[in-house]
């Protein structure tokens, strides 16, 4: 009984020594954040066009709005000089729809907020058209798992850089994938996706009935570049031996006050977009 009696002292003795601890958080910069993605789709206009604005927010931060608005954002066709001047809709987002696509011209865009200028420039590249998608066992990582299976072509003698996107319904984030021609060039290019159990991100097997969204993007060299980087970074998240991570620029730049940079990218791709579903 004693013992018993010892043992409750000893616990309650620990328990009134606690102290609450409180670590200063080191906060950066608020940054504009644009998320400026001109994305053609195959078999349509490409008139339609979306950008969104908003203002970086601490990492525990989770209820102050970050909705830029009053904004000035063009988009200028520098081979054309047509000027596409986006609208202020009031909620972060800028549109436009009478966007004019044309392959292999360069585009620059100009966003003004707050007394700064950003400014980036892309090249809209052309894609290939999805070829064929079918599913299989065997191609993966497990003989036993489904896998989903993706064909194109890349065209021959031009250097071609690649994005491709699954949309897993039901699944919280897409699969990106990085993929170049530099071994490739103008032969199929193939590329699969394959789910495992994995109980810390809730992600189950490919099963029958499941419905995977895949688009195709064309993308430019300094594009792939930078998103390779984001996906390496992403995919070594835990990773003991991965190197530590920093912070990535993207093109949007402030030329006359470079610290004030933004964060974000500013692409322009032609995209191929189809949808399986497992049987």
């Amino acid at each position: 009984m004693r013992s018993y009696i010892k043992l409750i002292l000893i616990a309650l003795l620990f328990a009134s020594c606690e102290d609450v601890v409180d670590v200063d958080v080191p906060t950066a910069q608020t940054r504009l954040v644009i998320e400026a993605s001109l994305d053609w789709e195959k078999g349509t206009s490409g008139q339609n066009q979306t950008i969104k604005l908003s203002l970086s927010t601490p990492f525990f931060e989770t209820n102050q709005n970050t909705t830029v608005t009053g904004a000035s954002v063009i988009v200028t066709n520098q081979d054309t000089d047509e000027i596409f001047p986006f609208t202020d809709n009031n909620d972060g987002t800028y549109s436009v729809d009478n966007f004019v696509p044309i392959i292999n011209n360069t585009y620059h865009l100009e966003v003004i907020y707050d007394g700064e200028t950003y400014e980036a420039t892309e090249t809209l590249m052309s894609v290939s058209e999805i070829n064929s998608i079918t599913q299989s066992v065997d191609g993966g990582f497990d003989d036993e798992l489904l896998e989903l299976n993706l064909y194109f072509i890349d065209p021959a003698n031009i250097e071609n850089h690649y994005l491709i996107k699954y949309d897993v319904e039901g699944d919280v984030f897409p699969y990106l994938e990085d993929v170049s021609d530099e071994f490739t060039d103008g032969n199929e290019i193939y590329d699969f996706l394959e789910k495992e159990d994995d109980d810390n991100s809730d992600e189950t097997p490919f099963e029958a009935g499941d419905v995977v969204h895949i688009s195709l993007y064309g993308i430019s060299e300094q594009y792939y570049n930078f998103i390779r980087l984001l996906i390496e970074q992403h995919s070594s998240q835990g990773d003991p031996f991965s190197s530590t991570a920093a912070q990535i620029r993207g093109n949007c730049i402030n030329p006359t006050n470079p610290e004030a940079y933004a964060f974000g990218y500013f692409r322009v791709t032609e995209v191929d977009t189809a949808t399986y579903t497992f049987e």
